[in-house]
């Protein structure tokens, strides 16, 4: 059995590669992880599906029919070719994919680094593979220990102590382009984090911040909590021409601004797209300043640069924790060799008790004592082999090891016929 993560991010891929492999809605996750597990050699998937990435990690049985298949599945839907897609896709198995998705889930490989938002991300993504059945033990534990890894990461190091999103590195951008926007209208379309995130960036530097959403209620609970106001949504053809600042993160598979409800301004307007599929289609230079997810790149690097020093620590606590989930694994591996090895070792107690009684060696009446006799003599011949063999299961020969055991206790011979 191996993993397999085929990855595409903010790091080999462009905006528009990303936008065509996304994933937006519940459905054509369903779809996709369904034909994933149509493979022969694939057995559990989770899709990843987010602004800056798109990701399939899986557990199968052969690396390179599964990467193949993967591939063809991404090309059909996408209408990116499969040679096109393989030179930009980061493709990684087995241990190599597992440090990727500890990474992932400690937002080192992130576009803002210690970003808050990956970790729901990802765990949003596992629970809905795990509730609908396209992941089960295998991937639960490379989860499970991928925020374990996580967890350790922020706790050893400040990498978040100051949180940053996407969303507050907009706001950021915004900052050095408008140098006041205290009191102006700035509307937010999306309930997600990253609206809600942005609502209260510009709320604290002093705008005026009103909601929409398509449904209405969700948008009145997220203004209520903010403390901004709510527009309807069908009101969006004439708020764009009404606001100077703007923040779309929604859902939406198609673009809901295009230039059919753009009209001219006298005034610059701001627009930040931070959605994937994008959310606005513009092609009109109508004194409107458009910002999409990559062209935040140099405040984030500037972050880069801030966290350093926290990422290198990070990196070593990942490093360790990718170690100590494989001598976890050879551990599970070990465990089921050695109750088979109790098992056959009663049997041989069992038999040679009732070869005693029979042969007229030991009187009828004594024979659960003979037979609990041999048990506690195995039992404490095996307990420092067993004991070894845990130990040795977390070593490079543990595989060698396994493999011995394993002929043991499948060679008949080692129980004595009566």
């Amino acid at each position: 059995m191996h993993y397999l993560s085929i990855s595409f991010t903010h790091k080999n891929s462009t905006l528009e590669i990303r936008e065509k492999l996304s994933y937006p809605d519940a459905q054509n996750m369903h779809g996709c992880l369904k034909k994933l597990l149509l493979s022969d050699v694939i057995f559990e998937a989770i899709l990843i599906s987010t602004c800056n990435r798109m990701e399939v990690l899986c557990n199968c049985s052969d690396i390179a029919q599964a990467t193949e298949y993967i591939l063809q599945t991404l090309s059909k839907r996408s209408g990116i070719s499969i040679e096109e897609l393989e030179s930009r896709a980061d493709i990684l198995d087995d241990s190599s994919a597992i440090h990727h998705i500890f990474s992932v889930a400690s937002s080192l490989d992130s576009m803002v680094i210690g970003e808050t938002q990956i970790a729901g991300q990802l765990k949003n993504a596992f629970r809905f593979a795990f509730d609908h059945g396209y992941c089960d033990k295998k991937l639960a534990r490379v989860m499970k220990n991928a925020f374990k890894c996580a967890a350790k990461v922020r706790n050893a190091t400040n990498i978040s102590s100051k949180p940053v999103s996407m969303a507050s590195v907009a706001v950021s951008k915004l900052k050095s382009v408008l140098q006041d926007f205290q009191g102006k209208k700035s509307l937010v379309i999306g309930v997600g984090d990253m609206s809600e995130i942005s609502a209260k960036h510009l709320l604290s530097s002093g705008a005026d911040v009103y909601i929409m959403n398509r449904t209405k209620h969700k948008a009145e609970l997220l203004a209520q909590k903010c403390g901004a106001k709510v527009i309807d949504f069908e009101e969006l053809s004439q708020a764009v021409n009404d606001f100077e600042i703007l923040f779309t993160a929604t859902s939406s598979y198609t673009p809901i601004i295009t230039d059919a409800i753009i009209e001219t301004c006298d005034f610059e307007r701001y627009w930040f797209d931070l959605a994937l599929p994008r959310d606005i289609h513009h092609s009109k230079g109508e004194k409107i300043n458009l910002f999409v997810i990559d062209d935040l790149k140099n405040i984030v690097d500037e972050n880069k640069e801030y966290r350093e020093e926290a990422s290198r620590e990070a990196h070593g606590i990942i490093g360790r924790s990718v170690v100590e989930f494989f001598e976890f694994l050879n551990t599970l591996d070990v465990e089921p060799m050695i109750k088979e090895l109790y098992k056959k070792a009663y049997e041989c107690a069992a038999q040679e008790a009732h070869r005693a009684i029979h042969s007229g060696y030991i009187p009828k009446e004594y024979e659960e004592q003979s037979k609990k006799m041999c048990e506690q003599a195995i039992k404490r011949f095996l307990h420092d082999m067993t004991k070894n063999m845990r130990n040795a299961s977390e070593d490079a020969q543990s595989e060698l090891l396994s493999g011995s055991f394993s002929s043991i206790i499948k060679d008949e011979n080692l129980i004595t016929e009566g």
